[in-house]
């Protein structure tokens, strides 16, 4: 799949998932999650708030993530977006590094808030626009942010599901373990079970992640577009520019 029509799907796929919330926030270094939340509003009619953290023009805070940790304990943000260097079957993200702590033969930037987050968010969605075993592990190195906690454990927060490259699969906090949802288009369920390095639950024939219709591929290439530019230029340019799949 051409880079441009992934990044579509993508967003599409993510703006599903935020319909009628009332607050999405959105962290730095998130072109693809910044765009789905800006293409939710739009198709909520502007009714739906939206916080990318880095934007000038689309975030409210001042003073950094303090005002963003702020209205997450205060239940006032209700979708959010979570990565990883590592991502298990448990939904337990490592953001630290690989290798045993503290010794970690590679280091990523640190977990800053996702612990918090994780905790406070009702609907947090899992994203990496990439998939491959080194990523999707059977367990991580370290947990910056614990997919499910123990039931004398007060938790409002927690994920919601896991969107890939190759794949949407829901989390079930019961089971403590995720279901495919749906492929995208010409993925296969052989290839997405070798590129997954944890067991996950399926059905036999998976439905297809659906495209983007005519409404969201215009808002995409137009004024999605423009109003991820002002944080993400090149990003920008590559979905103003474009074509249908």
């Amino acid at each position: 799949m051409k880079a441009y029509v992934l990044d579509e799907l993508l967003i599409a796929t993510l703006a599903r998932m935020l319909k009628d919330l009332r607050h999405v926030a959105v962290g730095a270094a998130s072109p693809i999650p910044a765009a789905a939340s800006l293409l939710a509003r739009e198709l909520s009619g502007g009714h739906l708030r939206v916080s990318i953290l880095g934007s000038e023009r689309h975030n409210p805070f001042t003073d950094g993530g303090k005002e963003l940790f702020d209205c997450a304990a205060q239940g006032r943000i209700d979708a959010f977006f979570l990565g990883g260097g590592q991502i298990d079957g448990e939904a337990n993200i490592n953001l630290v590094g690989v290798g045993d702590y503290p010794r970690s033969k590679v280091r990523w930037p640190g977990s800053f808030g996702s612990a918090f987050l994780y905790f406070m968010v009702p609907k947090v969605i899992l994203f990496r626009d990439t998939h491959h075993p080194r990523l999707f592990v059977p367990k991580v190195d370290f947990i910056s942010a614990p997919g499910t906690s123990p039931a004398n454990v007060v938790r409002r927060g927690g994920p919601h599901a896991l969107v890939t490259s190759k794949a949407v699969m829901a989390f079930d906090r019961k089971k403590k373990s995720f279901r495919l949802q749906s492929l995208h288009p010409g993925e296969t369920l052989e290839e997405l079970i070798a590129a997954t390095g944890f067991g996950f639950a399926y059905d036999a024939s998976p439905s297809v992640t659906p495209l983007p219709d005519a409404t969201m591929l215009e808002l995409i290439r137009g004024p999605i577009g423009h109003a991820v530019a002002e944080t993400y230029p090149a990003f920008a340019e590559r979905l103003r520019n474009g074509v249908a799949p």
